[in-house]
């Protein structure tokens, strides 16, 4: 049994808000200001310029704030360079410090609302039962089985999280994978946050852990059947899977199954949902190829399915002497193809469901006898079971707008599909969809104990109009009784980046915006793929600003509509979602009341340059290099947010980075602070957080994660006046 995902490296992918566990708050109105609480304090600090130029394509660029970047990187030991970071992080606390009674609460209200003794459902795979629960108090889960073959058996520790955990202040689990045989585990770990994971390998009968340890790995391995170990290896000095190997446990034994040579691709691999192939892929952006290794002869050469070409994207899997793909060559929004595996050449494919502009095949998995299809019509998510003999239907859930995803299902032989589920008014839901019946069976719905009451809530999907004519999806949720009279404060969220769409989910701890009056919504800008595939391509490369643009018309849109008034939005995006808050911050300041830009990629230009970085050359497929195009240069150059930063007015920002973070690095937030507080005009609150210990998803205990989320909420609150 396996539980690792695969997880390419790439310049973010993550909501600055995660999904807590909350319920409403008072029933009493909010304390309102007349203006923000967010004004500059004393002794702002100030980084100095130092002279750094650069000519590329005959264009010379200063860079006064380049000293930031420390020189021995990844190594931070520059006495300056950490001065500087520790006084923006002092000023924070000092604007923090007074706020303490609005962040406590803040905090209280996030866990009331967290289930903190919550538990898995469980699910059966090769002869346990498997479970996960959080002890109240413990940062992180704890993982059981059970032996299903003996009656008498209870469920056991095999993985105990909070001690593995309790000797790092920083601890994440890559993921974790069961040998066959149910004698062995193997699990990876990091314990920096710089995304290098190690991997330990322990004997469940005997308790003792093997003398085999696996450094630099991308935190994938996965047991093979005949009781290898599958890995993906991280390039020397780089955060790219450079090969996917396989390790021996008897013989101490590593080989290399695949090599990248190219650095702007990463490898990934994962085994077939019947099990039988090892399936090895290397991607960038839109680009894909995928090779297979029969389970039954890991030592054979791969067979390469469809070799990869620019625009070219297909996802595989296995069932019943077939490989099943959904590829893009044929439609933009995908086609199901199949093809025997004895033969899988690309001319061999035959399609199964064509491509088509109302549908937008998504991902799917198969099973012993059925196909489960996610697709989207619309922007509007759908679940599809298909037959292999042609029959298909809809599941149909409860809800017109929700997000729903293929769970987990590790058995190829079952009857039931797992699905997640939740919208932006019901909490997060766990169906068995059964097939005999076609009925959805409620497993789980997460508990807030603290109450909560969907009754108080509304919820909507608007379509605003682009400048070019776009139609812009906008998720919307708010308190019943809302007067739409243009004075509601608004938070707006948007990401737009690597076709990773944000769905209209449930969040606890945004609740508690709501609550106080404050209307929140998710501009579903060009960039995700929330409307398709095209969606995400007229969102990258040439069309970047598409995505800037969308988020800029939808704020003016929701102006127009009299949902709230400009200068009383905040607005919030993580990573790629925080270059998007830069490049709006500095192309329309007079619209928000504050910005957060989470870990914000606001270097572009920058990083796109430098080719020692190890994640840059992977990023020229969805930003462009302009190192060799003159005219990707002058386009990153035009709104590269830390390039455009000009005196002028702008709204209060709050600024987080990580000094391990591998994806986004910890320059980028504090040359764009720096920058900015020597730019600005104004005497609008200005900070930075620095996690010096953690990296790009900062803290990794879901108690330190609220602390993180009450201190932005108290930001975004005071922003809008509300101090309670």
């Amino acid at each position: 049994m396996n539980y690792f995902g695969l997880r390419p490296l790439a310049l973010g992918i993550g909501a600055v808000f995660f999904l807590g566990a909350c319920t409403p708050g008072s029933e009493t109105s909010p304390t309102t200001m007349s203006k923000s609480q967010l004004s500059e304090l004393p002794n702002a600090p100030y980084a100095s310029q130092r002279e750094h130029e650069f000519s590329h394509h005959g264009i010379t660029v200063s860079d006064p704030w380049n000293w930031l970047r420390d020189s021995d990187y990844p190594t931070v030991d520059d006495q300056d360079v950490l001065d500087y970071l520790n006084a923006e992080n002092a000023y924070f606390q000092s604007w923090l410090q007074p706020q303490a009674a609005l962040t406590d609460t803040l905090f209280e209200e996030f866990k009331g609302r967290l289930d903190e003794s919550e538990s898995s459902v469980p699910w059966v795979s090769n002869g346990y039962e498997y479970s996960w629960v959080y002890e109240e108090g413990e940062e992180y889960r704890t993982y059981l089985r059970r032996d299903l073959s003996d009656p008498e058996a209870q469920a056991e520790v095999f993985l105990d999280q909070p001690g593995l955990a309790e000797s790092y202040e920083y601890f994440v689990m890559g993921g974790y994978s069961v040998s066959d045989d149910n004698r062995y585990l193997a699990y990876s770990f990091d314990t920096s946050g710089d995304e290098r994971y190690t991997v330990r390998v322990k004997d469940l009968v005997s308790g003792e852990y093997l003398d085999d340890v696996i450094t630099d790995t991308n935190g994938s391995a996965q047991f093979m059947k005949d009781g290898s170990l599958v890995y993906g290896l991280l390039e020397e000095g780089k955060w790219r899977t450079q090969s996917i190997n396989r390790y021996e446990l008897d013989s101490n034994a590593s080989t290399v199954l695949l090599v990248e040579s190219d650095d702007s691709f990463f490898l990934g691999f994962g085994s077939s949902s019947d099990g039988e192939y090892l399936l090895l892929g290397s991607g960038q952006g839109a680009v894909s190829e995928y090779y297979a290794l029969s389970q039954n002869n890991l030592t054979a050469k791969p067979m390469l399915l469809a070799s990869r070409s620019e625009g070219f994207s297909y996802t595989v899997d296995h069932a019943h002497g077939d490989f099943w793909i959904l590829a893009n060559d044929q439609h933009v929004n995908f086609r199901m193809a199949k093809v025997a595996d004895t033969n899988p050449s690309y001319e061999n494919w035959e399609t199964v469901i064509a491509g088509s502009d109302a549908v937008y095949l998504r991902s799917f998995q198969p099973f012993n006898d059925f196909i489960a299809i996610k697709q989207s019509v619309n922007g509007l998510e759908q679940i599809h079971v298909n037959g292999y003999d042609g029959s298909s239907h809809e599941i149909v859930f409860p809800e017109d707008v929700f997000t729903a995803s293929i769970g987990n299902n590790p058995e190829f032989d079952q009857r039931h599909l797992r699905l997640s589920y939740s919208s932006m008014v019901t909490p997060s839901t766990v169906f068995d969809y059964q097939l005999d019946e076609q009925s959805l069976e409620t497993r789980k719905v997460a508990d807030i104990p603290s109450g909560y009451d969907k009754s108080r809530y509304e919820t909507k999907r608007l379509m605003i109009t682009a400048r070019d004519g776009a139609e812009v999806p906008v998720s919307m949720l708010y308190l019943k009784g809302t007067e739409l009279d243009g004075s509601n404060p608004l938070h707006l969220y948007g990401y737009g980046a690597y076709g990773s769409g944000m769905s209209p989910r449930f969040s606890t701890t945004n609740l508690s915006l709501v609550d106080r009056g404050v209307i929140y919504a998710i501009a579903h800008v060009r960039g995700g793929d929330e409307m398709g595939y095209q969606w995400y391509l007229d969102g990258k490369l040439e069309k970047r600003t598409n995505t800037f643009n969308d988020f800029i018309d939808v704020a003016r849109g929701l102006i127009a509509q009299n949902y709230t008034a400009a200068g009383n939005i905040s607005s919030s995006g993580r990573s790629a979602g925080g270059e998007l808050m830069g490049a709006v911050v500095v192309q329309a300041p007079e619209l928000w009341s504050s910005v957060i830009l989470g870990v914000p990629f606001v270097d572009v230009l920058n990083t796109m340059l430098d080719a020692t970085l190890p994640l840059t050359p992977p990023e020229w497929s969805e930003w462009g290099n302009p190192i060799e195009d003159k005219a990707a240069f002058e386009l990153l150059q035009s709104y590269s947010p830390y390039d455009n930063i000009e005196a002028r007015d702008y709204p209060s920002m709050l600024v987080t980075g990580g000094l391990n973070d591998p994806r986004v690095t910890y320059w980028e937030p504090a040359k764009w602070t720096a920058a900015m507080r020597h730019y600005k005009t104004d005497d609008n609150l200005l900070m930075m957080r620095m996690n010096m210990g953690a990296g790009h998803f900062a803290n990794s205990g879901r108690y330190g994660r609220l602390r993180d989320y009450a201190e932005e909420y108290t930001f975004i609150l005071m922003s809008h006046g509300i101090t309670e």
